[in-house]
Parts: C-alpha cells; structure tokens; sequence
C-alpha cells in the first residue's frame, strides 16, 4: 500500500500527469450535457447552463470577497446591469437589436463603471459598514429598475422586458437546434458549450489574476490593509480594482443570463441571489478558485436534487407532511450550519487557509 502511494505522489508531480488530468477533464466536460440528457432529462442540462452562469458570478464576487477580503453583499446589482444592458440593446422596447459580440463587452463596461461606482465612496468602510453600504446599493439597483416606467418608460417597470434577441454569432442561433457534424445540439446544449468556453475564460483570467502583483496586493489587503499601506502598495486603487474586476464578470453573467432566459425582471434580482453567490464562495473556500467553483456547482445542484423530497414523503407517509420548499430550504440551511461549524475554513479551501485554521486550533 505504501508503494502504490509512493509511485501515486511519483505521478503526479510529472508534467505529462497533469496535461493528461486536464484533458480527461475536458473530455469529461464535453460529454457531460449529452450524458446528462440521457440519464436525467434535457430540464437538467438547463440546470447546467445555470450552474455555469453561478460560477461566473461566483468567481467574480470572489475576487472582491475572497481575494481582497471586501465583504460585498449587493453584488446581484452587477448582474442586473448586465441583464438589463442586453435587454434594453436586444429587444424591441428601443427597437435596437445590437449584436451579441458588442454586448457582452459593453455589459462588462457598464457593470466595471458601476463597481467603481460602488466602490469609490466605500474606500474607508470595513466589515459590517461595508455590507450595509454595499447591500443597500443592490437594493437601490433594484428599486430603480422597478421603477424606471414612468414619466418615461425605460425598464417596464415590474413587468420586465420579454422577446429579447437570442444569442447569435453571425447566422449561428444558439436558440435553435443545430446539425453540426450529423449531431444534433439542442438549445440547451448549445448554450452550455457557450457558457462553458466563457467560464473557462473567466477561471484562466482568475488563475492570472491570482498570481499577479495586484492578486499578491489584494491578499495583503485582506490580511493587513494598514500594513499593506505601509509597505507601499497603494490600496485605494486595488481595492477600486477589486471591485471593477469582480464587476465585470458579473456583467459578463448577466448578458448571457438575459440572451438565454428571453426575459429579464427586477424579481430576478432580489438579495437573495446576493446571499446565495456569497454562500458559494464560503461553502467552497473564500479565495480558493477550486473551491469557489464546487461551492457554486453544490449551492446550485443541491437545490434542485432536494426537489424530489416531495415524491419520496408520499412513498414514506403516504402524503407530503412539510411543504417540500420550506423544507429544501431547511435541509440546505442546515447543511451549511454544519459545513461551517465542522469546515470553517471551506469544503476545499487554499493551503494557506488550511494551515492558519490548522495553527489555529492548536493554539
């Protein structure tokens, strides 16, 4: 046993181990909506292309809160930017209909504006005063776009915007089934390999945020912001920058979001979704980028397994005791309480967390 563990770390230390860990990977990626369909129905390759826009959300309010340590509890305002950019672009309520390829940069714009926005007045606020501040801009964006129907009516109010434009590169409708190579993709498949190229984009521009000289300036931010000033880093513009990166990729998220529902309203925007994003990247490991993504495909795959609650209560008693809502939301709640009482640190936190909790509890 000792020797297969040997040969094991032997291995993996090879540089070929992980070039052909990442293809498997890929491989794996690639099948996965077709396997998906096949087992478990095409409702579950749609959870997929969600689970997807989760972990560009994710990823991108882990910069704010995992790197630089700025807790961010409005961060669904950024999504709701880049949703309403799109609609409002892509959509007969201007009677604009702007490509997807001049989108999807432009809502990435627009929410990197409103992170500085966001962040400019907040630079000297910390903890709790920063989540008030941040948590009452999302609530603003919100309220705004459910009231901008009047004197002039620019978001429609309460009823949202419908029939916006699906996502097209060139005469390639993603909304549409399509032959390619005598396979057929559906809708669904096609926009999860969309999604899915965006995501890998967003992990690799996170991976090299990460190891650069302002990833290394966020940390210590995070770990000492008076001794990071001290050592010259100048925090009013990287803690700005944390802020318009995060940004960006929620605006990224909530373009794809608009292109693939066909309708945005405010009612998609509300602070849960905030806590939820912000629940994905404690649960899997605050800075961590592995560990963010599997909080976020766990937070956004759980929900929906624990749907089938309902029919096994009618097997077991016969009828449905607890309203199986509530008790999804019972059963997640609590399974984060116990996460987080036995795995402070995340599911799959960073080495460097895992050792000072480590320290921690011997001390």
């Amino acid at each position: 046993m000792n020797d297969l563990l040997t040969h094991w770390r032997k291995f993996k230390r090879e540089p070929y181990a992980v070039w052909l860990g990442f293809a498997l990977i890929g491989f794996a990626l690639v099948l996965l909506p077709f396997a998906t369909d096949a087992a478990m129905g095409r409702s579950w390759v749609r959870i997929l292309d969600h689970t997807l826009l989760y972990i560009m959300l994710a990823l991108g309010l882990n910069i704010v809160v995992g790197f630089a340590g700025l807790l961010d509890l409005g961060y669904v305002a950024f999504f709701a930017v880049g949703a309403y950019l799109y609609a409002l672009l892509a959509s007969p309520q201007f009677g604009l209909h702007l490509p997807f390829w001049t989108l999807l940069p432009l809502g990435a714009l627009v929410a990197c504006m409103f992170g500085v926005l966001l962040g400019a007045p907040t630079l000297r606020l910390r903890g709790d005063y920063l989540a008030i501040v941040t948590l009452g801009f999302g609530e603003i964006i919100r309220i705004f776009l459910n009231n901008l129907n009047a004197p002039v009516n620019i978001t429609n109010g309460p009823q949202g915007l419908n029939m916006i434009d699906p996502i097209m590169l060139g005469d390639f409708s993603f909304s549409r089934t399509q032959q390619i190579l005598g396979i057929t993709f559906s809708s669904v498949h096609n926009y999860y390999y969309l999604f899915l190229a965006l995501t890998l984009l967003i992990i690799f521009i996170s991976i090299r945020l990460e190891n650069s000289r302002i990833g290394r300036a966020w940390v210590a931010i995070r770990e000492d912001e008076v001794a990071a000033q001290a050592m010259g880093i100048n925090t009013r513009n990287v803690k700005l920058l944390a802020f318009a990166m995060g940004a960006s990729f929620g605006g990224v998220s909530g373009g794809l979001f608009a292109g693939f529902q066909g309708f945005v309203s405010p009612e998609s925007f509300h602070l849960t979704e905030s806590i939820m994003v912000l629940c994905m990247v404690v649960l899997g490991g605050m800075g961590h980028i592995p560990g963010v993504i599997l909080g976020a495909v766990l937070l956004s795959v759980l929900p929906e397994v624990l749907r089938y609650i309902a029919p096994l209560e009618e097997a077991l008693f016969g009828r449905v005791i607890v309203d199986p809502a509530d008790l999804r939301l019972l059963i997640l709640g609590l399974a984060m309480v116990l996460i987080m009482l036995l795995r402070p640190a995340g599911l799959w936190p960073s080495p460097v967390q895992r050792r000072e909790f480590a320290h921690h509890d011997k001390s």
